[in-house]
């Protein structure tokens, strides 16, 4: 064992002069286990958070999303150019427009997606939201097309399945009595529910032939959506449909349509990193101070072990590795405790979310490796450079002045 860890260790385990000593010592490694145990909780259900409304935004819509207007015979080719495209898995055309939902006296703006069930299930998970009903009975029946709607927009307009609603379209239809709004009937064959609010009270499903015939697309899709085999690298296969599909088609992947939400995501993560990193800041300042007392403490042992031959090099690394020490005491019970908490935060439903206002009962959480290794690393890097100064303080101490004065 080398000199300088041999007489840190001595150091630490020692009885020091007071109860004080070892309390500020104490207090030092918890301020940093606790530190570290906040930020890597936090950063848990952050990421939670963001992966659960990652996951319900793309089971609603798709990895990528391609729009633009087509003439008769210009759907079938843009879908085999897509298909085409190196990483997409599967492709699937919808009509898209919006309209007003009336139903006994009230009405509401909607945004709705005519889609092909079958070739939608192979690009996102929309079959699985389906809370009543079933995504078969889309199909005329009595003459009425079927239509889903997103369970809280179904709330507010008190509709249920079997109801029939009228949607209303802004684009006119040209008649004998002048121009006069689109209309057509529709029954209620379900009920969404993705989880994702912003989708379950604007979002309404009809048969893709239904909805291109109401919105005057002449039977052609206005938008497909796409699934990659690999949706990390949605940015890179959206550059390569632009460039190979060209105007008039705009292209855009699930983070281009939701970028101010992962932005605020991003931004709040950030800020509750930042705020918890003080509280690790603040506890190098206690082992800062704490070694600092003890370089007044050991003034004679450091005199006597300078008078040996020891140089100020050792009596440096000395106090260097008691910080160190001090700091991966505090590191390593901070990261126990930290993924301990996570793993029973999201095991067991201790932080129960009311179910009228979220659709999940308990906290999400998901341990990243890399965060909790960067929060180790940060840790450890600040109760170390805390050590600095001190060490510094102990090394520059004269050996006779420490000697007669210690």
């Amino acid at each position: 064992m080398a000199p300088e860890t041999f007489i840190a260790l001595r150091y630490l385990s020692a009885k020091r002069k007071g109860l004080f000593s070892v309390v500020t010592t104490l207090i030092g490694v918890a301020g940093v286990s606790l530190g570290v145990a906040a930020l890597i909780v936090t950063l848990s259900i952050m990421d939670g958070f963001q992966t659960d409304i990652r996951r319900k935004i793309v089971d609603a819509q798709a990895h990528i999303v391609v729009y633009g207007q087509m003439r008769p015979g210009d759907g079938e080719r843009a879908a085999a150019r897509i298909s085409a495209a190196p990483g997409v898995e599967a492709v699937s055309a919808f009509a898209l427009g919006q309209g007003i939902i009336t139903f006994d006296n009230r009405s509401t703006g909607a945004v709705v997606r005519g889609v092909d069930p079958a070739a939608e299930a192979r690009v996102n998970s929309l079959k699985d939201s389906l809370v009543r009903g079933s995504w078969e009975a889309l199909a005329p029946a009595g003459g009425v097309p079927g239509i889903i709607l997103g369970e809280e927009l179904a709330k507010g307009l008190g509709a249920w399945t079997g109801d029939e609603v009228i949607l209303v379209s802004p684009r006119s239809a040209d008649s004998g009595l002048g121009l006069l709004p689109r209309m057509k009937k529709f029954r209620v064959a379900g009920l969404s529910r993705t989880g994702y609010y912003e989708y379950d009270n604007t979002m309404a499903y009809c048969g893709l032939k239904e909805a291109s015939e109401f919105f005057g697309m002449q039977g052609e899709p206005n938008g497909f959506g796409v699934r990659l085999r690999d949706m990390d690298l949605a940015a890179a296969a959206a550059e390569d449909l632009r460039g190979s599909l060209g105007f008039p088609f705009t292209v855009k992947t699930f983070a281009d349509m939701n970028r101010t939400l992962f932005a605020a995501l991003k931004l709040e993560k950030f800020v509750m990193s930042l705020v918890l990193a003080l509280i690790i800041l603040v506890a190098t300042f206690t082992i800062a101070s704490n070694l600092l007392m003890m370089t007044v403490e050991k003034m004679r042992d450091i005199g006597i072990l300078r008078a040996m031959g020891a140089g100020p090099g050792l009596i440096r690394r000395v106090f260097l590795l008691e910080g160190a020490m001090i700091g991966l005491a505090g590191t390593l019970l901070g990261v126990l405790l930290g993924v301990g908490i996570s793993l029973f935060i999201g095991h067991y439903p201790v932080i129960e979310l009311p179910s009228d206002i979220y659709y999940v009962t308990k906290v999400p959480v998901k341990l990243d490796a890399l965060n909790i290794l960067l929060t180790a690393l940060a840790s450890f890097a600040l109760c170390s450079l805390s050590a600095l100064y001190p060490a510094s303080r102990a090394a520059k101490l004269n050996p006779v002045d420490a000697i007669r004065y210690g």
